[in-house]
């Protein structure tokens, strides 16, 4: 497998990175707390849960603990979503696709199979993050930043989890 070149367009992933590194830094000056996203989510079901049947999620333990609201965790969410936005645009980089070109390659150009994919893949990785307390940024990100063994541990069996699987599902196991 060759790699493949950056676009000319696109960020570097070392000034990118150092840019991720000071925006962890100012938001724990600034909150006093460690960046996660995967309680975003869950409290955006809570709300949502709110507008159709408010007593139920008033008496669930987990909404007791973790109210559902608009918070700073949230907008942080929502700014990863602008900025990527943003930052596509602005390299030249944007573009409408459904499917993306590695996926079409290998499975076929139909919108519907790969939606139905991607929400399957977005339960699982939600249950695994509740599962373990936190997503990757939580415990990788936010442990790395504290010199936590645990942080390192978690980061590196996310990217080895990762890589296993972008190979079986894109490569089939071929080399």
């Amino acid at each position: 497998m060759e790699m493949e070149k950056r676009d000319e367009g696109s960020w570097s992933p070392y000034i990118a990175g150092g840019m991720s590194g000071l925006v962890i830094i100012v938001s724990v000056l600034w909150t006093g707390q460690f960046f996660g996203a995967s309680t975003s989510f869950v409290r955006s079901a809570g709300m949502l849960g709110k507008f159709f049947e408010p007593e139920r999620v008033s008496q669930l333990e987990y909404f007791v603990r973790y109210l559902p609201r608009f918070d700073w965790q949230l907008m942080f969410v929502i700014g990863i979503f602008v900025g990527s936005l943003i930052a596509s645009v602005w390299s030249g980089s944007f573009k409408w696709q459904g499917v993306p070109d590695m996926w079409a390659e290998r499975f076929g150009t139909n919108p519907v199979k790969r939606g139905i994919v991607a929400f399957i893949g977005g339960i699982i990785a939600i249950f695994g993050a509740r599962l373990a307390g936190g997503c990757p940024s939580g415990h990788g990100l936010s442990g790395m930043i504290q010199l936590a063994v645990s942080g390192l541990v978690a980061l590196v069996f996310f990217f080895v989890g990762g890589i296993i699987m972008t190979r079986i599902v894109y490569f089939g196991g071929k080399k």
